[in-house]
Parts: C-alpha cells; sequence; structure tokens
C-alpha cells in the first residue's frame, strides 16, 4: 500500500487517521477543487465553491470538517458531547451519499466522530433517539432539520461551529427557501460556513447574503463537465416528435449506445409513454418517479433526478425532451462520465427548439465560443425501414395506457407499503379488494416487435450489430430468481460490461 505520506494531501496538515481514510479511497491527489478549497476551510475562511458536479465537492468541505472536530477533540478544553457541524442538502438521497462519504473518510477516527443523517420523515422516533446522543455532525433537508429543531430534538445555537450547504443552487428551487429562513434563526450568531455549489445563479447570491460572512469565493477556471477525451457531448436535429421515437429506438435496439443509458424528459407522462414505447420492443425500462417513495423508485423530480442519486455507471445520457434552462443540462450531463469513467450525451433538437439549444451551447462554450455540441451524424434515410414498427408501438401507447401503467405502479406500492401494513391487518378486506381489483392491461405488447429482421438491418451497420440475437433464458428456477433480485433496473447498479460509448456513424 502506498504511504499516506507521499499522497498529494500531506501538505495541508491533515490527521494521520484522515491521510490513512484517504489512500483506501485510492485518491493519489486532491481534484482542483479539494486543493483549493481544504487549506481556506482549514484557515476558518467562509468558503463559495463552484465546481462541476463528479469533481469531489463532497470531499472538499467534508475533510476540512473532520479535520477541524479532531483537531478541537485532541487540544481544546474538555467540553460536553455537542453537535458541532450541519450539512444541509435539498434531496434525501443527497443526504445518504454526503453521510456515506463523510463516514469513509472518517473510518479511522469513528469512535471520536459521529455522524447522523436525520433526512428519512418516516424515520423521526429514531433519528429523536439518535439527536439525544449529540452526534458531532447532522445531515439533513432544511426541512426535517427545522422539524427536529421545533421539537427541541436538535439544539444549535450554543455548540454548531461550522455549517455546510451542498448543492446549494438546488435549496430554493425544491422549495426550501421558508424552512431555510427559519431554521437560520436556531444557528448562533458567528460560525464558519460553505457553499458548495455546481452554478452560480440567483438563488445561490441570495444563500450567499443569508449564511457567510466575507466569503472567498472559488469560481474555478475549470469546465462544468468534463473535457472532450472524457464525455462526449452531440446534438441531434428531429424533424418530428416521430422522428425522436424512431432514432431512439434505432439507437437502443441496433446497440449504437451500449450500456446502461437515463433517459430524460421533461414531464412524468412523457416518461410513461416513453417507457411503454421502449416495452413494445422489448428494451427493458423503468421510470424514475417523484409522486412514490424511494423503495419504489430511483429519485425525486427534476433536479433529484439529475443530482439526486449517484447513478452507478451511467454509460450514456440522452435528453429526448431537450432541458428546460442550461442548467439543467448541466445537471443531467453530469450523471455520467463521473471520476474518470467515460461517457457520452446526446441530445434530441426540434426545429423549434434552436433558440434554446444556442443558450445551451453558450453556457457549455463560455468564453472559447468553440462548439462543444457536435453534430451527430445520423442517415435518417437509413433506418425509414423501421418507421412503420414505431408507428405501430406509439398508437398502443395511448393515454389510457399512460394512466393504468401509473395506477399498476402505485397499486404494487399500496400492497407493499409497510406504512399500510397495520390497517390492511385491520381491514383485510380492503386488502382483498386491492388485490383482486379489475386486472390493469398498460399496453398491448406484440412479441414480434422485440426482433428485428436482418433485411431491415442499414448495410452500412450489417455485421456490427446482432439486433435479432435472444438472451438465454436461465436453466433452473433458482437462477431465475436470482437474475430477477440483481435486475439493475431496480438496483441501479451495473456489473455488466464496461461503458463503452458508440461514436457517431457516419
Amino acid at each position: 500500500m502506498e504511504d499516506p505520506e507521499s499522497l498529494g494531501f500531506e501538505h495541508m496538515g491533515l490527521d494521520h487517521r484522515l491521510l490513512q481514510a484517504v489512500t483506501d479511497l485510492g485518491w493519489s491527489r486532491p481534484t482542483l477543487i479539494q486543493e483549493k478549497a481544504i487549506p481556506l476551510a482549514l484557515e476558518g475562511k467562509d468558503l463559495l465553491a463552484r465546481a462541476r458536479t463528479g469533481s469531489g465537492k463532497t470531499a472538499a468541505y467534508a475533510i476540512p470538517m473532520l479535520q477541524l472536530l479532531l483537531h478541537r477533540k485532541a487540544t481544546g478544553p474538555v467540553v460536553e458531547q455537542a453537535v458541532r457541524t450541519l450539512v444541509l442538502v435539498p434531496t434525501k438521497e443527497l443526504a445518504r451519499q454526503a453521510q456515506s462519504m463523510i463516514q469513509q473518510l472518517a473510518a479511522y477516527c469513528a469512535r471520536d466522530i459521529r455522524v447522523a443523517n436525520v433526512s428519512a420523515a418516516e424515520d423521526s422516533a429514531s433519528q429523536r433517539a439518535v439527536l439525544m446522543e449529540k452526534p458531532d455532525v447532522v445531515v439533513g433537508t432544511p426541512s426535517r432539520i427545522l422539524n427536529h429543531l421545533q421539537q427541541d430534538n436538535l439544539k444549535l445555537r450554543d455548540s454548531m461551529e461550522l455549517l455546510v450547504v451542498d448543492e446549494a443552487d438546488l435549496l430554493f428551487s425544491f422549495g426550501f427557501e421558508e424552512e431555510l429562513k427559519s431554521l437560520l434563526c436556531h444557528l448562533p450568531r458567528i460560525y464558519q460556513a460553505f457553499l458548495m455549489s455546481a452554478t452560480f445563479n440567483e438563488d445561490v447570491q441570495a444563500l450567499k447574503e443569508l449564511v457567510l460572512h466575507n466569503p472567498v469565493t472559488l469560481k474555478l477556471q475549470e469546465s462544468q463537465l468534463p473535457g472532450p477525451d472524457q464525455l462526449q457531448q452531440f446534438q441531434v436535429v428531429c424533424e418530428t416528435e416521430e422522428d425522436k421515437f424512431l432514432l431512439l429506438y434505432a439507437l437502443l435496439k441496433l446497440s449504437l449506445i451500449r450500456g446502461k443509458s437515463l433517459l430524460f424528459v421533461n414531464t412524468l407522462e412523457r416518461s410513461y409513454r416513453l417507457r411503454l414505447f421502449l416495452e413494445q420492443f422489448s428494451i427493458p425500462a423503468c421510470v424514475l418517479n417523484g409522486e412514490l417513495p424511494l423503495r419504489s423508485r430511483a429519485s425525486d423530480p427534476e433536479a433529484g433526478v439529475a443530482r439526486g442519486i449517484d447513478f452507478h455507471h451511467v454509460c450514456a445520457v440522452l435528453n429526448f425532451d431537450l432541458p428546460p434552462t442550461p442548467e439543467a443540462y448541466i445537471h443531467r450531463a453530469g450523471r455520467t462520465a463521473r471520476a474518470n469513467n467515460p461517457g457520452i450525451v446526446l441530445t434530441f433538437v426540434l426545429p423549434t427548439e434552436q433558440s434554446q439549444l444556442g443558450k445551451i451551447e453558450e453556457l457549455l462554450s463560455g468564453d472559447s465560443g468553440a462548439p462543444v455540441l457536435l453534430p451527430y451524424q445520423f442517415h435518417m434515410e437509413e433506418i425509414e425501414g423501421f418507421r412503420y414498427r414505431c408507428r405501430d408501438a406509439m398508437r398502443s401507447v395511448t393515454k389510457q395506457a399512460i394512466r393504468e401503467a401509473r395506477l399498476k405502479e402505485i397499486k404494487e406500492e399500496l400492497l407493499h407499503s409497510e406504512k399500510l401494513k397495520t390497517y390492511f391487518e385491520d381491514n383485510p378486506r380492503d386488502l382483498q379488494l386491492l388485490r383482486h381489483d379489475l386486472p390493469l392491461h398498460p399496453a398491448v405488447v406484440k412479441p414480434h416487435l422485440g426482433n428485428v429482421p436482418d433485411y431491415l438491418v442499414p448495410p452500412a451497420l450489417r455485421g456490427l450489430v446482432h439486433p435479432h440475437k435472444k438472451r438465454k433464458k436461465p436453466l433452473a428456477s433458482k437462477k431465475t430468481k436470482k437474475a430477477k433480485t440483481q435486475n439493475p433496473l431496480r438496483s441501479f447498479k451495473h456489473r455488466g460490461e464496461k461503458c463503452r460509448p458508440t461514436a457517431a456513424p457516419s
């Protein structure tokens, strides 16, 4: 194992236990945001830092936070255990990620540093017990933190020394403005504060005025997304809505896009329409539905999807609908090409959306003005043979089918809800009625659409793709069960082939 003292973090004067944890995480050098932010934070400065998603922002505040806590316990006067640090995040998913990262960095000082996550509303009783133990670090959303403060489960006025606001640009857009302002009334007059954000917008400027005192602003001269060697970004103009569905079918069914993909649309109804469309062709897909609890879904609405979960090994992001703002594009694209992994972003654009695309391009290109969204060279005439299949599938995805697909998910959630378990025990007839309700038929799936005849494959791609090749079915029932429990669409953990973004066809 590499000696921690040889790492790029050693010049920062960090505790040897933190250096050991950094070594275990495989970090040989600090990222740009870590290199700039950590020394300033250790000097006691307030920070306003902008760095792109996946650049190491969490560690940039977690490392100095832990160092300050360890130093205080080692050298300061002996005082009673108390909450010294509050970390605010906009979603439960981000709270879990922040807690996980802090605990990994505190792996060798877990007896000295305790971290609590109070973001889950359903765990209020257990959270109250945890807060009574006065953990050193509390992580949560503004609404949950405020709730605990109002119930006197959490007291910060006499003990808190550091406030961290992570993903600051999302807090107001998630509707936390009033909670945040109320929460600040429960904090001491003097404390150190860090604001970490992927973008600087008006909301971040408002937060700056509320929580920071003479901050150092780190607006790093780096792209908000990885460079072209790591992240390939394309745009393709589709003349009609039907062309968008046709192109998506070809990209996925002919394996021109490989690996796990995230498809972004602008409404929940569109997400179900897209899922049912893909299912017509035996392409497995699921909807990230913010209407359902976390157990049944994978994220919160738009911004939560964009940065609410750290998806594993996402090879491609497809903007089926053009992002509503340039910032939304950044958040969506930030789901792929994380760390040192490659990725691809492909954005579908209608002719009427060119002006909005120009605003996104302007943000991406910055001062250089060089185009970032390259044209995806795809000849639509080569896939005209598939158009009748797409029309057939689109006709099957009716408004009624979409409605029933959504109802089916809600029904499944009700049947498996832990909260309703006691109710159904007391009212078994309601459970029987729900179980034996009329079956829902979201859309008629036509099996023949799952196969692609060789004669329909464009000549340039014959021999490179095998769209007609079916997956082998598991031989034993035990294997079938195992495969079901490891469905990557449920776990969002994929251990299959590595990301191999396919270049645009010529």
